[in-house]
């Protein structure tokens, strides 16, 4: 505790920098992997071809991805964009499949019945099949975020500013208050992102409360 109230300023600011480093992939990947999890779930051929890239992607070990990337995107070995850049690949590796599986997961009544009220694929999409979605999306990004949170700490290692320097430099200290300060913060961070997710998907899904509540008043 003594080590946590003298550098407490110093974990608040570190723990910033490492939000920013993990949560920022996750939105970028998001983005991209709604229209690639679409042509996944659309076509046949392209879901055989992007369901298995995809997971092949999410097998490279993270240190090794951290180390080529200065050489793949021409950044310094100590840019903070090339863990950036590469957790983006790994919730893009996680996140096509979700998107894909959450749009599978429409009941195909509800397609038809949109499909029969005049709904253009472009409109539908945003007005039935997402939303309806939401559920299954927010699953996957509450598991692409708290992987990140934890997979952002390695860049440490390479000299990239995270909660994991807490871990690396309280190692090369023996320093065990700070590790065990950065790995409760890591822990911490992981698990507020991951209720706050949680939050955020019950929220904009306020159907699936009221579906609940209709079932467990039919049971009874």
């Amino acid at each position: 505790m003594t080590w946590v109230s003298d550098h407490f300023g110093q974990l608040l600011q570190v723990s910033g920098q490492h939000l920013v480093l993990a949560l920022l992939p996750v939105l970028i990947g998001f983005v991209l992997s709604v229209p690639l999890g679409w042509v996944a779930h659309r076509w046949r051929l392209a879901r055989t071809i992007l369901i298995p890239l995809s997971g092949l992607l999410y097998t490279i070990p993270s240190l090794a991805l951290f180390v080529v990337m200065p050489a793949l995107i021409g950044t310094r070995i100590l840019d903070p964009l090339n863990v950036q850049v590469a957790l983006t690949i790994y919730t893009i590796a996680l996140l096509v499949r979700s998107v894909a599986d959450a749009l599978d997961a429409v009941p195909g009544h509800v397609v038809a019945a949109a499909n029969a009220m005049g709904f253009g694929q472009l409109r539908r999409f945003f007005t039935v099949d997402l939303p309806l979605s939401v559920p299954v999306l927010t699953a996957g990004v509450r598991v692409a975020a708290v992987t990140n949170i934890s997979l952002a700490s390695i860049g440490a290692i390479i000299g990239v500013e995270s909660l994991g320097s807490f871990l690396t430099e309280g190692f090369n200290r023996t320093n065990y208050p700070e590790i065990i300060a950065g790995i409760v913060a890591i822990l911490v961070l992981a698990l507020v992102v991951d209720a706050l997710l949680l939050l955020v998907g019950k929220l904009i899904t306020p159907w699936t409360r009221a579906t609940r509540g209709a079932s467990k008043g039919a049971s009874a």
